[in-house]
């Protein structure tokens, strides 16, 4: 009897799927592969169901012969492995970065003589409408504060992008690209203090205070669902950061990052440059403790920056202090440097590393841009924020533009470096 193979990456079956079912029973014995954690994190979707469920959720389904893992996004390693006679999928991944997989899949079949079917994307308001409770149940705080952790778990590195606005949160969320035929995507975003100052017109010196800066994160978590890392500045006193990080965790945001300096706030990009007074090991160590105490859940994560490289305090003293702050809670240390080349940090790393192999590094390849995500896991990075392109890349373009209006007296010359407002429509979900 011939065989035929699809794959699911859902937490519910509905319609959609049942209509794949009975269309490939006409075909022969029916093997449905349910899609690995980690392939769902590629293919953006984040299961709110275990993996297991998923697979008793297949195997109670009428007509499935069998159920089978599928670890990857691409079928090479399933088809090799099974080969059935043919592959049936939904018409919809036939543009956009989907196509890839579609392609992955047909150059698979040639091989062994398989062949493709496609049938209609089944889409109604009834799968609308599952869909889009299945979005808000990844937006809800008990799902969004625990996904960094299992990011973590899963991904080799956690790829943070910064966020300042519900629109830029949707860019983070929606940017899904195909290269070298991989699909790939942002994993979390980061919520910068200098970012979200700077599109206030404001300096960076914690002038906007935290009642504002919780507003933008409302307006981030309002139209997105991943994991969302807080810049916290120095954390401010602790009889205040206790209760921000009640705030935060009660909102869902995952972590939060604070680092040792003390003192008006000025951009560690400064260095030396300007006068930067460093936090003692015991007072920042008593901060980092006392937030994990009144912390309410396993989730949440306080994350200790550490600025000894940035002001020229040396290795050994950031090293120290990476143990001093992770034995007094810390979930994680990140190590910043204002250096061209990344050679400081990967020696902290590599240093840290020896003596710590599970304790999460977090680094912003702000200055030293020519680092790779490859390279940086090699040397044992967990997540890496992109802290501020976003914001870098809008102002020029925008102050080009009003240049040119200014300049040609008109919009005209301006229009072919547009995005054309239906685009930027089609971001925003309606409800």
């Amino acid at each position: 009897m011939k065989t035929v193979y699809t794959c699911f990456c859902t937490d519910i079956i509905h319609e959609g799927h049942l209509n794949i079912i009975q269309y490939a029973k006409k075909y022969g014995k029916v093997i449905v592969g349910v899609m690995s954690d980690e392939a769902m994190l590629h293919y953006n979707r984040f299961p709110t169901i275990s993996f297991e469920e998923r697979v008793q959720m297949v195997k109670g389904m009428e007509d499935v012969s069998k159920v089978v893992i599928q670890n990857d996004i691409m079928y090479d390693k399933i088809l090799c492995e099974i080969k059935p006679n043919y592959v049936i999928h939904g018409d919809n991944w036939k543009e956009g970065p989907e196509s890839a997989i579609r392609e992955n899949v047909i150059k698979n079949l040639e091989k062994y003589g398989g062949e493709l079917i496609e049938i209609p994307y089944t889409y109604n308001e009834n799968i609308k409408r599952i869909n889009k409770r299945l979005k808000e149940k990844l937006a809800m705080p008990e799902f969004r504060r625990k996904r960094l952790r299992q990011f973590i778990k899963l991904r080799p590195i956690v790829k943070t992008l910064e966020v300042h606005s519900g629109l830029t949160g949707l860019i983070a969320e929606k940017t899904v690209v195909e290269h070298n035929g991989e699909l790939d995507q942002f994993d979390a975003m980061w919520i910068s203090s200098l970012c979200d100052s700077t599109v206030k017109g404001k300096p960076d010196i914690e002038l906007v205070d935290m009642t504002s800066r919780c507003r933008t994160i409302e307006d981030v978590m309002e139209v997105t669902t991943k994991p969302i890392i807080f810049d916290g500045d120095t954390g401010g006193l602790v009889e205040h950061f206790v209760y921000l990080v009640r705030t935060l965790e009660r909102m869902g945001v995952s972590a939060i990052i604070i680092e040792d300096k003390t003192g008006l706030k000025k951009n560690s990009l400064f260095g030396t440059d300007v006068k930067q007074s460093q936090d003692s090991i015991k007072n920042f160590s008593e901060k980092i403790a006392a937030g994990k105490r009144v912390q309410l859940t396993e989730d949440f994560m306080i994350i200790a920056r550490i600025e000894s490289l940035i002001l020229e305090k040396g290795m050994e003293d950031a090293l120290m202090r990476a143990r001093e702050f992770r034995d007094a809670g810390a979930d994680g240390i990140m190590i910043h440097s204002r250096k061209k080349e990344p050679d400081e940090i990967l020696e902290f790393c590599d240093k840290f590393r020896k003596e710590d192999k599970s304790t999460p590094i977090v680094v912003v390849p702000s200055s030293f841009s020519v680092i790779t995500e490859a390279e940086l896991v090699e040397h044992g990075v967990n997540i890496v924020i992109y802290a501020n392109q976003l914001t870098r890349s809008a102002f020029p373009a925008m102050e080009q533009t009003a240049k040119d209006i200014l300049k040609y007296h008109r919009a005209k010359e301006v229009e072919s470096r547009l995005m054309p407002i239906q685009q930027i429509l089609t971001l925003i979900d309606e409800l």
